[in-house]
């Protein structure tokens, strides 16, 4: 399946029941948006002794990726139609994900942050709060990696410079998704976003997440805020019991890959 959050679009594979195919060489080639299908992400479905389904992702330039939130979301949603359910279950490497229908949008909880310096991954110990980094961003794990930014005006920040620049900072072992967000009200972002093994794309989920856990840190908004990114709008929702994540979801076409 072609599916899209807000234009942050994915290449869902379904493994279910049958010897995995995907490797990294495959998703390179699926990848390609001039020879092959093209995304940002691709995500494998396959078996969950756990949970309805596993979802395992992986970049375009066919590194893995331990959370994809827009792709979960798009998942979730397939998912409930088919099963005529408005829950689901899924496991992925953060664990086991719930998932509920929210007024016909997909609302997922992508787990609770990893705020301490090892668990991110960084690659020393310092304040997760303010990196020492210029522009003092702050780290924040959700599943995957992130540096977030807050700048006076995030529409005036070259992402594609910095963006590449700051993913393979030292500071991140693993590499880091990158976010230039401005505060607009008390619940409300304007954010951008540069993915890790990926480049600029139209919208993040576990970005979203990441940059709003990390206003709430600083005390610049409220746990619930909405977060307009350049393909539409998320609502994150840090709640005791983890970080929801809320919003529309497309699915684009059915396909069969020929390998």
């Amino acid at each position: 399946m072609k599916m899209h959050g807000l234009g942050n679009d994915f290449v869902v594979v379904d493994e279910r029941g049958i010897t995995p195919r995907i490797d990294a060489a495959l998703a390179i080639r699926i990848a390609d948006r001039h020879r092959g299908v093209g995304y940002d992400q691709l995500a494998v479905l396959s078996d969950s002794s756990d949970a309805d389904v596993h979802l395992t992702f992986w970049n375009a330039d066919g590194s893995q990726a331990g959370a994809c939130g827009n792709a979960t979301r798009c998942i979730a949603r397939h998912m409930m139609d088919a099963l005529q359910r408005d829950t689901l279950t899924i496991t992925t490497d953060r664990g086991v994900l719930q998932a509920v229908d929210q007024d016909g949008m997909a609302s997922v909880n992508m787990g609770h942050p990893q705020l301490n310096w090892d668990a991110v991954p960084l690659s020393h110990d310092v304040d997760t709060l303010a990196l020492p980094i210029e522009g003092a961003p702050a780290a924040t794990g959700m599943g995957n990696p992130h540096c977030t930014f807050f700048v006076d005006d995030a529409e005036a920040v070259d992402l594609a410079v910095r963006g590449a620049e700051i993913e393979h900072h030292p500071l991140y072992p693993e590499r880091t998704n990158v976010q230039f967000a401005s505060v607009i009200g008390p619940d409300h972002i304007r954010m951008r976003v540069w993915e890790r093994g990926v480049g600029i794309t139209q919208a993040s989920g576990s970005s979203s997440c990441a940059t709003a856990v990390t206003a709430a840190r600083k005390g610049l908004t409220g746990r619930k805020v909405r977060i307009d990114l350049d393909g539409g709008t998320l609502h994150i929702d840090w709640r005791d019991d983890g970080v929801w994540m809320t919003g529309p979801t497309a699915h684009v076409f059915d396909g069969v890959w020929y390998v």
